[in-house]
């Protein structure tokens, strides 16, 4: 699947291509991010990045692309990104993540918006859920601040839903 660039007022989401998320998990992303023209930014890749892009660098190719990178100026602070999709019911999970040095200061917030209004344009969401660990009251308030609620549990995570506004997006 091709994904296209979610510019935000603040931060972008740009595609994670193949290699950079081959890079990431051979502990080099430096090289593969200078050819697309960023940089890492401090704490970036951060503890749950390579779990983020397992998939794409271990059934990926090369041209792939699979979720976004969280860029501040020209350097990745994060990424985030759905699991492919909305599920029979029509929903669409979501995962994030910050490096810490960028946590407080509304970048998250701000791409978890940009990545749930793209989400809910796409054929069939219903709509977008996320799943948090208990005790992590900051992911809780900006999931809780962009019009999810919590929605019961998936243990060990709590799970938070947010319905699209405008309805199901007809499928193709």
């Amino acid at each position: 699947m091709s994904l296209p660039r979610l510019p935000g007022e603040r931060v972008t989401l740009h595609p994670v291509p193949y290699d950079v998320a081959v890079a990431v998990l051979a502990g080099d992303p430096a090289a593969a991010l200078a050819g697309v023209g960023l940089s890492a930014g401090e704490g970036w890749p951060h503890e749950d990045t390579a779990d983020a892009l397992r998939g794409l660098a271990e059934h990926g190719s090369p041209g792939d692309e699979d979720g976004w990178l969280v860029v501040l100026g020209n350097e990745v602070i994060g990424d985030c990104g759905w699991m492919g999709g909305p599920g029979p019911d029509g929903d669409a999970e979501i995962g994030y993540g910050l490096a810490a040095p960028y946590r407080g200061r509304g970048l998250g917030r701000e791409a978890v918006a940009v990545l749930c209004s793209w989400a809910e344009q796409q054929p069939g969401v219903r709509s977008v859920s996320a799943q948090v660990l208990p005790g992590n009251e900051a992911s809780c308030r900006l999931l809780l601040g962009i019009g999810f609620s919590r929605d019961g549990e998936n243990p060990p995570y709590l799970r938070f839903v947010r319905p699209n506004p405008a309805g199901p997006t007809p499928a193709l």
